[in-house]
């Protein structure tokens, strides 16, 4: 089939299929968001534009938006599905730079297809090109290189054929999946080649499940059987592996108490008895005092990153960890005894060994006891009080009015840790309902992720509603992509909490001796007396949304409840509100932070002394 570089491409694109966890076959590659420039316009935009009705082209207004929004539906999915962003050359492309980014952090699928540069340099130097003195086949694409898992640049068209399986096996592995960056040289898009055709026979890439190893498994369970207060940890891998129903089971069997990480929150419905909370710096209380007292943890699908471990201050230096992970680069951190495999297979295998082991009954009601303080201290932060609402009284009120099929996202500031620490999940075991973008905590993926998220979700949950909560930083920082959405006819609702400026940072810089500074409004430099205010209702007003002012609590539950009917006709709405900085959710768990050795203000050397006796508690590296 005689076919140009971008022809055989969206060929291919189209003949791919995946899987849900469901075992329903989909597309593989759903959709593609695209803004079109002179790199990319005439090779890929032409091939896109014959294949419009197969593969579905969504037009982005800033790159870094829509390839976020990739990564937000490869998320809702459980990573089964890829979403697809193409830019021109030059600024275009790396402003999807920061997207790769957040895909590489949060182990995510994500293609993105960048225009390059002249191969043949004929017309060299080219509009938008940046030209390096000592290398001539350096390109600003190469900055993709340490943000992808997989990099090509395709100098032939006949390379595709070498390259293809090699995306498809990165997109869909479990263990090395993460971004795949083909760089796209504008001649080389236009050039024609003898394609064979079965290039283009439909493919279903199922993800593998790898068996972990008997006697790895034999060695987990001789550990687990000896431990007398062992905990159960759930991470990401957790879900994108469907193994929720798995771990619930072998909780249940043993009496094992279980606590989520960030990736892994609302695989356990809040009210189950064995769930003691979400765990680390925005967990909860009551998982951190199980850990604490753990004398096992069975870390499960997680990387456990410094928030999840409180910088690995929350256990005791005699734990003894046992990971089951399909990447054996997390499994073996920290000293641990690693089972490498599938979450579900490393569970179905520790169960058949375990046998009629069962953990002390007081340490199982641990769990509930612990919780119930926990929910106490929440419902407590959730109560209504004078003055403007707090971001718990705001996460109190979304979750009181959310159900099994809703979503609910965030990513930056103070948010992620209401979040995390005070969402009760709503959902089925297994059917988790929440992303928490806290891998790489990029401002600006509350919009663009939740808009990939309603496009996913429209199919698998059509009662469902999407809700994004996120402070009026990260709206500044990225908005775009609520035009993108309305323009598409994807609604969601964002709830917008305006609280004069960069809040969690002011209260970490102010919490470790610091003056307040450059953080809050009325701490920066400005040349007027009374700066002006942004009009967020205004703005998304202009941006095509659906806007509801809130005054208060009390009038938040009424326009939260009216924006979620508004995003059920395929617009976003969005609902703004005032808050106050105020009454954090705080699980009481230290962050090591860097703080200076030597400074003018007392309090900040005050706050280096206590950090460092604070690492005299760090674990750095635990025995077997």
């Amino acid at each position: 089939m005689r076919l140009t570089t971008s022809q055989a491409l969206v060929r291919w694109l189209v003949a791919q299929r995946g899987e849900l966890l469901d075992g329903a076959e989909v597309p593989l590659f759903p959709a593609v968001f695209a803004i079109f420039g002179h790199g990319n316009v005439l090779g890929l935009g032409t091939a896109l534009e014959e294949h419009r009705d197969a593969l579905p082209v969504w037009r982005g207004h800033s790159e870094q938006g829509m390839a976020l929004a990739a990564v937000g539906l490869a998320k809702a999915t459980a990573r089964r599905q890829v979403g697809v962003a193409t830019s021109s050359i030059g600024p275009g492309a790396l402003n999807m730079v920061t997207a790769a980014g957040v895909a590489h952090a949060n182990r995510l699928p994500l293609l993105l297809l960048p225009g390059d540069t002249f191969v043949s340099r004929a017309p060299d130097p080219v509009l938008q090109q940046v030209e390096h003195f000592d290398d001539p086949t350096r390109t600003v694409n190469d900055a993709f290189r340490a943000v992808s898992r997989y990099f090509d640049r395709i100098t032939r068209p006949e390379q595709l054929l070498a390259t293809l399986p090699q995306v498809a096996r990165v997109l869909t592995d479990p263990a090395d999946c993460g971004p795949v960056t083909l760089a796209l040289p504008q001649d080389v898009q236009a050039e024609a080649f003898d394609f064979p055709a079965a290039l283009f026979e439909p493919v279903v890439h199922r993800v593998p499940r790898l068996r972990p190893d008997e006697r790895e498994l034999a060695e987990a369970a001789a550990a687990i059987r000896v431990a007398r207060r062992p905990l159960l940890v759930l991470g990401g891998g957790v879900r994108y592996s469907g193994a929720a129903r798995a771990a619930v089971d072998l909780a249940e069997r043993h009496g094992l108490p279980v606590t989520e990480t960030t990736a892994g929150r609302t695989l356990v419905p809040h009210d189950h008895p064995l769930h003691a909370g979400p765990l680390g710096i925005t967990g909860s209380a009551s998982a951190n005092a199980l850990a604490a007292a753990a004398d096992l943890v069975l870390a499960v699908g997680t990387r456990l990153q410094d928030f999840t471990t409180a910088s690995w201050s929350l256990f005791d230096p005699g734990l003894r960890l046992v990971t089951v992970n399909a990447a054996r680069f997390d499994a073996v951190k920290h000293g641990a005894l690693a089972v490498t495999g599938d979450a579900r297979a490393g569970l179905a295998g520790l169960a058949g060994l375990l046998g009629d082991w069962v953990i002390e009954p007081d340490w199982t009601a641990r769990a509930a006891t612990e919780r119930a303080g926990w929910d106490a201290y929440i419902d407590g932060l959730r109560a209504p009080d004078p003055g403007l609402p707090t971001y718990a009284q705001v996460v109190g009120a979304v979750n009181e009015a959310s159900g099994p099929d809703d979503y609910v996202l965030t990513a930056a500031g103070g948010l992620p840790g209401e979040l995390i620490g005070g969402w009760r999940g709503t959902g089925r075991v297994g059917e988790p309902t929440m992303d928490v973008e806290y891998g790489f905590s990029c401002m600006g993926y509350e919009v663009a992720g939740a808009w990939g998220a309603a496009l996913t979700r429209a199919a698998t949950h059509p009662g469902g509603v999407v809700t994004t909560l996120l402070g009026d930083g990260s709206y500044l920082m990225l908005n775009a992509e609520l035009f993108s959405a309305a323009f598409a006819g994807h609604g969601f609702v964002a709830v917008v909490c305006d609280n004069d400026g960069y809040a969690v940072i002011d209260r970490l810089q102010r919490g470790q001796g610091g003056a307040a500074f450059n953080n809050m409004y009325p701490d920066c430099r400005t040349a007027h007396a009374q700066p002006p205010r942004v009009d967020f209702a205004a703005h998304a007003t202009a941006l095509g949304c659906t806007v509801l002012p809130a005054d208060g609590l009390a009038d938040l539950r009424e326009c939260y409840a009216e924006a979620r009917e508004h995003a059920r006709t395929g617009r976003p709405a969005v609902v703004v509100v005032r808050t106050r900085p105020a009454a954090w959710t705080d699980a009481g768990a230290w962050w090591e932070v860097g703080v200076p050795q030597t400074a003018e203000r007392s309090a900040v050397t005050d706050a280096r002394a206590a950090l460092d006796q604070a690492k005299a508690g760090q674990v750095r590296f635990l025995a077997h």
